[in-house]
């Protein structure tokens, strides 16, 4: 069985006038071995990169999205599996948190459209249960104050 690694990430931008979070999903139409889906950015992981490093290069990649902060101690590993043509894959994607104060999205040619979304908005938008379970316990994460410092 093949195995691969990608890393993505849970990406958010507080809102000044409503203090609240908006989350960033983009969307991705059927094609090949994908259904369509709502999503976070997130791609394999490179020869030589780290998971964090791959997390980044994918959101510039997917979303446009450069400027970035990845908060400490959040990591959400999940795993699955898939099938590509007749092999099963076995899946690993680590998740990171991220801030950004970038409000434009440049969506690549992998994903048909994105866009920013409250916290209840994207509960019902992602398509996975897997990235449902890791949005609540990002948005439980932005909750408690002393683990909202950013990284340097």
């Amino acid at each position: 069985m093949q195995r691969e690694q990608s890393a993505g990430l849970i990406i958010f931008r507080k809102e000044p006038k409503s203090k609240e979070n908006k989350f960033l999903l983009l969307h991705r139409e059927a094609h090949e071995q994908y259904k369509e889906s709502w999503d976070f950015p997130k791609g394999l992981v490179d020869p030589g990169e780290t998971p964090k490093d791959t997390a980044k290069r994918e959101a510039t990649e997917e979303a446009g999205i450069t400027q970035l902060k990845i908060l400490p101690i959040f990591k959400e590993v999940i795993y699955f599996f898939y099938r590509k043509g007749e092999e099963l894959i076995s899946k690993e994607v680590i998740y990171f948190l991220a801030e950004t104060s970038q409000k434009e999205i440049k969506v690549s040619y992998e994903h048909s459209s994105g866009s920013w979304f409250t916290y209840e908005e994207a509960l019902k938008k992602l398509t996975f249960k897997n990235a449902k379970d890791l949005l609540k316990k990002a948005n439980k994460f932005l909750e408690k104050p002393q683990q909202a410092t950013l990284s340097p």
